[in-house]
């Protein structure tokens, strides 16, 4: 299927017309929206996740994000003794368990349906142990924050903060793997043909 979505992102000096074009290619697109169904106007507007062959992906930023803001806040709550900072880091925490849970939950699925040599099926199950392992300790963090009513003191503060970093390192260790799958062995990736050099693309800027 062709994707009918197709005005420009590049100014002039990439395309003839640049801003006036990609403007009359959006008005065009708007309008030829209701002679498309749905698939399609979907395809359209996210030729990205419409391409994926699982949602893992796109899950995946979410507990990143959750969860290394939170860790951030936390401390930084903790050093400063500031308990707003830490009660705001608390929801931060919440947000990204859950979103642990689906990324790791669609990842599990991901893993039976991409095809994938024995190397990396090696690298894949590190990868699900380092998800896993962050989802477990998230989960307990989670726990244990609701638990004591968000106010940890003393040393049960200090083992908790330690128990944040090793999540937050925990995490890079499976993105690094997860990003080692995708850009070096090209898992789940349906790469074009590179052009010649000659042909190439190249951004001025």
């Amino acid at each position: 299927m062709n994707n009918f979505l197709s005005f420009q992102v590049h100014g002039g000096a990439d395309h003839d017309g640049g801003i006036a074009d990609s403007v009359a290619s959006l008005l065009t697109f708007f309008e030829e929206l209701p002679r498309h169904n749905a698939p399609d106007i979907f395809s359209a507007l996210l030729p990205g996740i419409s391409s994926m062959a699982n949602i893992h992906p796109l899950l995946v930023h979410f507990p990143i994000a959750f969860l290394s803001t939170f860790f951030i806040l936390d401390m930084v709550g903790a050093l400063a003794k500031n308990q707003h900072w830490r009660n705001v880091a608390s929801w931060l925490l919440y947000f990204g368990t859950i979103a642990a849970a689906f990324t790791v939950t669609a990842g599990l699925i991901a893993a039976g349906s991409v095809a994938h040599g024995v190397e990396v099926h090696a690298i894949m199950e590190r990868h699900e142990h380092f998800g896993v392992f962050v989802l477990s300790l998230a989960t307990l963090l989670s726990a244990w924050r609701i638990k004591s009513g968000g106010v940890i003191q003393g040393g049960a503060n200090s083992l908790f903060l330690i128990l944040a970093t090793l999540l937050c390192v925990l995490m890079v260790l499976g993105a690094d793997l997860g990003g080692l799958m995708v850009y070096h062995y090209g898992v789940a990736v349906n790469a074009p043909t590179v052009p010649d050099s000659g042909s190439m693309h190249m951004h001025n800027h």
